[in-house]
C-alpha cells in the first residue's frame, strides 16, 4: 500500500509534469490545455496541447483531439497558416484570444500571449 502511495506522489510532482508529452510531440516545450471542439457540432471542451517554438519565429501547436489523433497547427510569426490536415484553416481575433477554425468543424481557442515570440 505504501509503495502505491509513493508511486502516485512521484507522478504528481512538477518534475514528472515537465516530462509529460502528447503522442507525436517532443515534450520539450510548453504543455497545457486549450478550449477545443474537434468535430462538427461538438460543444467546446478542454484538450491537452503543446506549443513548440522554433528560432525562426515559427511554431507548432499540437492538440490531442481525444480520439488518439493529434492536430498540428503551424504558425509563422504568430499567424496560423496550415495544419497537418488538408482542410481549410481560418482564424479570427476575439480580444486576447485567437480562435482557429479547421473545416469542417474543428475550433481551437489560443491565448494570444501564448503565440508571442519569446
Amino acid at each position: 500500500m505504501h509503495r502505491l502511495a509513493l508511486v502516485l506522489a512521484l507522478f504528481s510532482t512538477p518534475a514528472a509534469a515537465q516530462v509529460a508529452s502528447l503522442t507525436g510531440t517532443d515534450g520539450q516545450n510548453a504543455l497545457g490545455k486549450v478550449p477545443c471542439a474537434t468535430s462538427p457540432g461538438e460543444a467546446m471542451r478542454t484538450c491537452n496541447a503543446e506549443m513548440r517554438r522554433r528560432d525562426d519565429g515559427s511554431s507548432t501547436l499540437a492538440v490531442a483531439m481525444g480520439n488518439g489523433e493529434v492536430r498540428n497547427i503551424y504558425f509563422t510569426d504568430g499567424i496560423p497558416d496550415s495544419t497537418n490536415s488538408a482542410a481549410k484553416i481560418t482564424y479570427e481575433n476575439r480580444g486576447d484570444v485567437m480562435v482557429i477554425f479547421v473545416d469542417p468543424g474543428e475550433v481551437y481557442e489560443i491565448p494570444k500571449v501564448a503565440l508571442a515570440r519569446q
